[in-house]
């Protein structure tokens, strides 16, 4: 996914290779989307990954939502 606009989504040369991570982590925002489209809740996502506070998940969720709608229309 193109995570370019996403107030919470940073790359950082030297950082996982440059692939997108949330701010301030080396967390890759599609693991965190694709856990919820997996049926993990926003509190099973956190938990998971404690480095990602729950609004940066929420946020990243419909950044996600929000960029599918657009290319399926």
């Amino acid at each position: 996914m193109n995570w370019d606009g996403c107030e919470f989504v940073e790359r950082v040369d030297g950082r996982c290779s440059g692939a997108p991570t949330v701010v301030g982590t080396r967390v890759f925002p599609d693991t965190i989307v694709d856990a919820y489209l997996h049926g993990m809740s926003v509190e099973e996502i956190r938990d998971d990954y404690p480095s990602v506070s729950t609004e940066k998940i929420q946020a990243l969720i419909r950044f996600a939502e929000r960029v599918r709608a657009k290319s399926a229309a």
